[in-house]
């Protein structure tokens, strides 16, 4: 393998997601606006309800983390979607570029957004709610953003594939899928408080146990034994499945001719 050739694949990627992002007029309110009004509205209501400054970091970190998955899984989403609104589906299938550095690329431009988002976040919660994402140490919260990432990086990659599949018609997976899996993954409560089967699919999210362990620093009791390892443990076999689902739906689009239909 000719790992410069596999690089310059991928950061072609990067430049592409980056400038487009830059253009693009929503830019603003994706990374800054919506995520900063989403923190302050549930601190303040967090300061409504009285709660304690536990409580109150029990249900921040939930909101850190869907503002940082939110950003992150977007962008590698519009690996897709870029091409879809553009109609150049087919002319991106045709360049030497292939389904890995679609999606490395993508993301790696999702991560870099998402940190921005998580230091600005950070500094506004410990600002105005007293909320300081650092005080269990660097490490935990370190290994609890990169469980955000990998997260968004598998809803991308399944929207991606699922945007193959059906075409513009799957655009909305884009925006309600990540919402559903957060809302399994128990960002404003554990996922003890959810109905039995219920609670049996949060188990099987990785994003469950690595809100589990980092919330473990801020005075609540771990609800799974090693909720790290197993978090990444499943994170590893939904990569693994999102990519090849993906890769599948370019073959399945490739034969049945959606990719011609969703280009000019």
């Amino acid at each position: 393998m000719n790992w410069r050739a596999e690089l310059l694949a991928a950061w072609a990627v990067v430049v592409r997601n980056a400038l487009m992002g830059m253009r693009n007029v929503f830019f603003f309110f994706e990374l800054l606006f919506w995520p900063i009004v989403g923190v302050l509205s549930i601190g303040l209501m967090t300061r409504f309800l009285g709660l304690t400054a536990e409580q109150a970091s029990f249900v921040l970190v939930g909101t850190l983390a869907l503002s940082v998955i939110n950003v992150c899984q977007l962008e590698v989403a519009y690996a897709m979607l870029l091409d879809v609104w553009s109609k150049s589906v087919k002319h991106q299938f045709m360049a030497p570029i292939g389904v890995r550095h679609l999606t490395t690329g993508a993301w790696l431009v999702g991560m870099v957004r998402g940190f921005v988002i998580f230091v600005l976040l950070s500094a506004l919660g410990a600002w105005a709610f007293d909320f300081h994402v650092l005080a269990p140490g660097v490490g935990p919260a370190a290994v609890f953003l990169f469980g955000c990432f990998l997260t968004a990086w598998i809803v991308g990659v399944a929207v991606c594939a699922l945007i193959t599949l059906f075409g513009s018609r799957a655009e909305a997976f884009a925006w309600a899928s990540v919402n559903l899996v957060l809302v399994l993954a128990g960002i404003y409560y554990p996922v003890s408080v959810l109905p039995g089967p219920v609670a049996v699919v949060a188990e099987a999210i990785p994003l469950t146990y690595f809100l589990d362990a980092y919330r473990a620093h801020f005075g609540f009791p771990s609800a799974f034994p090693a909720p790290i390892t197993t978090g990444l443990l499943l994170s590893a076999v939904y990569a693994v499945l999102a990519h090849w689902a993906f890769r599948a739906a370019v073959e399945r689009a490739r034969q049945t001719g959606l990719l011609l239909k969703m280009s000019e």
